[in-house]
């Protein structure tokens, strides 16, 4: 490959690279940054709210089982007569614990601060006892009811989601608390199965921040969220609870959070998505393009340079040609006979060349047409090419001028050669719209001298051509 045409095709390689690479970058780009708003600004919240909306059902549902109770016309009944039905108060609680799949249910007495439980009687409740505080406080409640998070010391201090319920009798007078609770185990499975779902991170964190829960098995567990790298700055500047535009960059993806309240356990929900599943797609998509803009850029410089290659052989092949008859012209003739005589001086082998002119050109050109006259020189070219051989040169030197340059040819050879030329061109049966046309040439030969330069034997042989011209043309002169 020639260096222009080789600098032609780098440049067009970095071209159609950078165009394509640059596009393809740009798509992705465009496309990544379309699937981060959608889970910012759709996905996430989304998520969330469902996730809340599920959990409220799930958090509803001990509240509903509760103010049954504190609304159950039996267990009335048996308050009315505690002392004689402990009994029948703890098979009713062990009924409701059964029927309704809770991990645990109680009842405590105002009148005796009996705590009944599914399991029996547990204690009785003391003001001045700290883990009994939750039911003095209820005493004083407004609302009927309240849930709350605490552990649950008839069951091992496991902790678990309470639906504490006010009893009351029908002028309004406090009887005392039930209830019925779930143990926190619950709500990790519900997580597992959102996070399954929803192939999201969900946990809770409390007020102050500390992940309570999780349903993965990240590790998160007693953590806080500002444990995340990078998040502590966007949570100090979130504008409302709801803000869904906070990210953080974590085991080098990016991940995006969204923080739901959940006042009924004073926690938040938290949703944490990572952008790496979404783009996965994108970013095949990214490496086929660039494959298939590699496959093209290829096919494209290929037919390129075949094209440069064929256009570049057809504009030297011109430079290098005559167009009228087809052989070399003069410059290329003067290189390739510069290139023969170091040849032939090097090897000592003789060397010839001869002049033609066809006699009385100016005369078929007035007399039958320029047409005509350009025939007759391709047909005298392609006559006198058929008798060389294949290492001699024959050239169209100007007009209707020919020069030959024969290798291995003596003086006596070139003037037999030149006579063979001679005689075949005056031969040749040449016609114009079916009128013959009698062509001769005219010869002059000289053999090289190695002592001399090619325009100095050129000139010679020029002389020699002369010679033959004034002598009455059709024949031959060699140089002396």
């Amino acid at each position: 490959m020639q260096p222009d045409k080789r600098q032609l095709s780098i440049w067009l390689a970095l071209l159609l690279s950078a165009g394509f690479i640059g596009t393809s970058l740009l798509s992705y780009v465009m496309y990544r940054d379309a699937i981060r708003q959608s889970i910012t600004a759709y996905e996430l919240p989304l998520t969330s709210k469902n996730i809340y909306l599920d959990l409220q059902k799930e958090l509803l549902r001990p509240n509903l089982i509760a103010s049954m109770m504190a609304n159950d016309p039996l267990l009335h009944d048996l308050m009315a007569q505690e002392e004689n039905s402990a009994g029948q108060i703890v098979r009713y609680l062990s009924k409701v614990k059964a029927h309704y799949g809770v991990t645990t249910s109680f009842f405590i007495s105002e009148k005796s601060r009996v705590y009944y439980h599914a399991d029996g009687i547990l204690k009785r409740v003391k003001p001045d006892e700290p883990h009994d505080a939750w039911y003095f406080s209820i005493r004083e409640l407004a609302a009927p009811y309240e849930t709350s998070l605490d552990p649950d010391f008839a069951n091992g201090g496991v902790i678990t989601i309470f639906a504490d319920y006010r009893v009351v009798d029908e002028q309004g007078q406090f009887l005392g608390v039930t209830g019925v609770g779930l143990t926190v185990d619950s709500l990790r499975q519900r997580l597992r199965d959102y996070e399954t779902r929803y192939r999201r991170i969900v946990y809770f964190t409390d007020a102050t921040g500390k992940i309570t829960l999780s349903g993965s098995d990240a590790g998160l567990d007693g953590k806080t969220i500002r444990d995340l790298t990078g998040l502590e700055t966007q949570l100090a500047s979130r504008q409302s609870p709801h803000d869904n535009a906070l990210r953080y960059e974590r085991d080098g993806r990016t991940h995006f959070l969204n923080i739901w309240p959940i006042p009924e356990l004073n926690w938040h929900l938290v949703v944490d998505a990572s952008d790496d599943e979404a783009l996965s797609a994108t970013r095949q998509t990214l490496y086929v393009n660039l494959l298939i803009g590699l496959a093209v850029m290829t096919l494209v410089l290929l037919l390129t340079n075949m094209a440069i290659g064929r256009y570049q052989r057809q504009l030297e092949e011109l430079a290098a040609t005559d167009k009228l008859s087809g052989l070399p012209n003069r410059r290329t003739f003067d290189l390739l006979a510069r290139q023969v005589m170091r040849g032939a001086r090097r090897s000592k082998e003789p060397l010839s060349i001869m002049l033609l002119d066809i006699d009385h050109f100016k005369d078929i050109n007035d007399r039958y047409g320029h047409l005509a006259g350009d025939r007759m020189i391709r047909e005298v070219a392609q006559a006198v090419k058929a008798m060389l051989r294949h290492a001699d040169i024959l050239s169209r030197w100007g007009g209707e001028e020919f020069i030959a340059l024969c290798k291995g040819c003596d003086r006596e050879n070139a003037r037999l050669l030149a006579e063979k030329f001679r005689a075949t061109i005056a031969a040749h049966p040449f016609a114009h719209d079916g009128q013959p046309i009698a062509v001769t040439v005219s010869c002059g030969v000289a053999q090289g001298d190695s002592g001399e330069t090619f325009e100095q034997w050129f000139e010679r042989a020029d002389r020699a051509l002369y010679a033959a011209k004034r002598t009455g043309r059709n024949r031959v002169c060699v140089a002396e």
